[in-house]
């Protein structure tokens, strides 16, 4: 029998999953592989056995001084007191979602190579839009929904924990969980032993085949418990007496616009939010929903034996902040202040288990977020005058189209108009015998006139010149080749998209959070500016595991002894 040891294993679907692994990022790490060959996979006993990346998403860096004086010591405040705080980290993006975000955080490198460019793209030879982690050929385990037909495979890039893998010839365990299935996949990446998240429909932690052959008990015993059920039938009330939210707005303010237009007052009665959404999905705006994933990460801790060697291992958990909702309530609201409020205790409890099961001080813990939250434009207006305003992508789209038919005569000339991207019909623009390269001209030149458009650029730019080092770098670092569109366009300052038929979720706030805590880690604060890229070969560094040249960070040796 040959001597397979030197080759990762996955259980019992080995070969199907080898395959789509090596596949997946062998092309990436070929560069790497006389360094990798030169080295064991004997890891220091000095590294943390466990490492935990703390997600949390749309965080904006000023909750913590904002809401400082309501925050028990040992959540938001020993993190902070006690860990390396990075107060200048961005993560510039050309589309600032939770995809995008969670895809650059944990690989290390930008769209343009880790190929994330939207939640979804159009993808030219199915000639349909398709989802970032959308994929029917794997089925949800945990469920009987569709929410787990999902992978990783459309992420071209090695995340954290597939170096972690390939490293200890697959010996380190790597889990995530989270709210969301994007959060869950695209932070866990192609070789995790298995990624969580909240299945809306069944109200389970759930996962995909992708992960997946045989379904844990402990999981099976985690969804017994009926958590969904038992906080959907709770009242949402303040922690706090509401009075004495005084770094907030009136509860009462006017320009919030509350779940469903309607409710924007505590106390929230989630029987009814759940009998207007139809589902479990509400869950992911309340507090309760950060509930969920702190119990699940404590129980997966424990199940899955994680920390207890010496070959380190990941876990990264992402809590949500309002999510969908931000925009209803904002970063201002009593909503959003009682919701970090609670979650400080849920982060407190989460590092007190870390400290019970691998000793205090010894793992390493971040505190990040893969985006961060914007005003709504209406509060900005009103209460400070600030020059913002609206942009409708629908009606731009609309004059495009007339445009065009003028310009050129009658036809179907835009294929999809997504976030900030506008995808050409290139079949219709051959047939007419026209240069793509003109085309995309003129439509740049015609989107650099509506007001609120900070600038359009064709795709033939960025194939044909180097705008790293301009002010076009944050454009240019996400556009990919095959999966942006003809045309990327951004943004004046303040100003944001709004659609008639479809929910704003719309970002341009690149400033977020960042702190080292644990093992190896120096107390202290970086107010020097740096780069959310420089995460990953970071943690490498900590755990003694060489940096592949995949990775377009740098080691930020300031938060290390």
């Amino acid at each position: 029998m040959p001597d397979t040891t030197s080759f990762p294993t996955f259980g019992p679907n080995n070969n199907l999953k080898m395959t789509k692994f090596f596949f997946t990022i062998l092309s990436v790490l070929v560069l790497n592989l006389p360094v990798w060959a030169q080295r064991t996979s004997t890891i220091s006993s000095e590294v943390p056995p466990l490492v935990v990346i703390i997600n949390v998403e749309q965080m904006r860096v000023d909750y913590i001084q904002r809401y400082w004086d309501k925050f028990q010591s040992d959540g938001f405040k020993r993190l902070y007191s006690e860990g390396a705080v990075c107060s200048n980290t961005r993560l510039d993006l050309h589309v600032q979602k939770i995809s995008t975000g969670a895809a650059t955080l944990f690989t290390g490198v930008y769209p343009s190579i880790h190929g994330i460019v939207n939640d979804s793209w159009y993808d030219r030879l199915k000639e349909k839009e398709i989802r970032c982690v959308g994929d029917d050929f794997y089925l949800t385990v945990g469920s009987d929904s569709h929410e787990g037909e999902c992978s990783a495979v459309k992420l071209l890039s090695p995340t954290i924990g597939d170096i972690m893998k390939i490293y200890s010839n697959n010996r380190s365990k790597v889990f995530s969980v989270a709210m969301n299935d994007v959060s869950a996949i695209f932070s866990a990446g192609h070789a995790a032993d298995a990624a969580y998240w909240f299945d809306t429909q069944s109200g389970n932690m759930i996962s995909s085949s992708y992960y997946l052959d045989v379904f844990p008990d402990w999981v099976r015993v985690f969804n017994d418990k009926k958590f969904a059920d038992l906080y959907s039938s709770r009242d949402w009330n303040t922690l706090l007496p509401v009075t004495s939210y005084t770094e907030s707005l009136n509860d009462d303010y006017i320009l919030e616009k509350g779940y469903y237009g309607k409710w924007n007052t505590f106390p929230y009665s989630m029987k009814k939010l759940y009998h207007n959404a139809g589902s479990y999905k509400f869950l992911k705006t309340t507090p309760f929903g950060n509930t969920i994933i702190k119990d699940f990460a404590v129980e997966l801790i424990d199940a899955e034996k994680l920390g207890q060697d010496n070959i380190p291992d990941l876990l990264c958990v992402s809590f949500t902040s309002m999510d969908y909702e931000n925009g209803s309530f904002g970063p201002s609201s009593v909503e959003m202040e009682d919701t970090y409020l609670r979650l400080d205790q849920e982060i407190a409890s989460l590092l007190n288990y870390i400290d019970k099961k691998t000793g205090k001080g010894n793992s390493l813990v971040l505190l990040t977020s893969t985006n961060s939250g914007t005003y709504p434009i209406n509060y900005l207006k009103e209460e400070f005058h600030m020059p913002v305003g609206e942009v409708s992508p629908e009606n731009m789209t609309a004059l495009l189209k007339s445009y065009l038919n003028i310009l050129y005569g009658q036809g179907d000339w835009i294929e999809q108009d997504a976030d900030q991207q506008i995808y050409l019909n290139h079949d219709l623009i051959e047939k007419k015998g026209l240069l793509l390269t003109d085309v995309q001209r003129k439509v740049a030149s015609f989107i650099n006139q509506f007001e609120g458009v900070k600038i359009a650029l064709p795709a033939s730019a960025f194939e044909e010149g180097d705008h790293v080092k301009s002010q076009l770098a944050t454009i240019s670092n996400s556009f990919n080749f095959k999966r942006s569109g003809d045309i990327l366009y951004s943004f004046e300052d303040g100003w944001q998209p709004v659609y008639k038929f479809k929910r704003t979720i719309y970002n341009d706030n690149s400033h977020i959070p960042l702190v080292w805590f644990g093992n190896k880690i120096k107390k202290g604060k970086i107010i020097q500016p740096d780069n959310a890229l420089d995460i990953v070969p970071t943690i490498l560094e900590i755990l003694n595991i060489p940096v592949p040249d995949s990775c377009s960070g740098q080691i930020l040796e300031k938060v290390l002894w």
